[in-house]
């Protein structure tokens, strides 16, 4: 286990790339839960909050005391079990792209301003990969912190809407702050929409006729996104 003090290029591209959906996501979901204890039973892969029960996947944990994240493909407990399936993919798909975040078994993040917000980020970025509708971070014991992604057709999924579409991109963009280009490419991507890059504007057509504008600066950040009615 090697000690990182940031991240890789590579895998801050692409958390970027899930940046703005992921963040309409989570706001769906937390939305969608309901108050209550939870419980989990990872042999039937169920969990259970008040009066739902959804079917999920242990994306991984976070160990406070160690500081340190390790997946839930690479958990010596449940390794080939169908509770981490579903994260299994992630792992496969760091190797396919090279991305060393997704492939270690255990990140020790020991060497970060901030460790706790380095396991988010490593989880928002493995749910991205998922294509999961979001994640859930829940204490587990004193010194650890579970996280499980809903693998279940009852969690809803964020629509594209045009009207919260500028407030959307511009929330992606400040989450990490790498590359607000690759968070509006990898929205629309995600929403099926095809883009047309000019220097700098990505131009694409919304369902329903609009077309959606939105114009960089000089530093790369978003300057404006403009909505064009039919």
């Amino acid at each position: 286990m090697i000690m990182k003090t940031e991240f890789s290029d590579a895998f801050l591209l692409e958390a970027e790339r899930h940046a703005a959906w992921g963040a309409a996501q989570l706001e769906a979901l937390t939305e969608f839960m309901p108050e209550g204890p939870w419980t989990a039973d990872l042999e039937a892969c169920l969990y259970r909050q008040g009066d739902l029960e959804l079917r999920v996947a242990v994306l991984g944990t976070y160990d406070l005391r160690e500081r340190s994240w390790m997946w839930g493909w690479a958990n010596p407990g449940l390794r080939g079990s169908e509770v981490v399936a579903l994260t299994g993919g992630i792992e496969r798909y760091g190797r396919a792209h090279a991305i060393a975040e997704f492939t270690e078994e255990v990140v020790d993040l020991s060497g970060f301003e901030d460790p706790r917000r380095a396991a988010e980020t490593l989880a928002f970025a493995g749910m991205g990969v998922a294509e999961a509708p979001g994640y859930l971070g829940l204490p587990a014991g004193p010194d650890s912190q579970v996280y499980f992604l809903p693998d279940d057709p009852q969690v809803p999924r964020a629509g594209l809407d045009a009207v919260s579409l500028p407030r959307q991109l511009v929330t992606g963009a400040g989450l990490i702050g790498r590359s607000a280009r690759q968070v509006v490419t990898g929205y629309l991507d995600h929403h099926g929409l095809p883009s047309r890059e000019d220097g700098n504007l990505i131009r694409t057509d919304l369902p329903g006729g609009s077309t959606a504008e939105i114009e960089f600066d000089d530093a790369c950040r978003i300057a404006a996104v403009r909505l064009t009615a039919v």
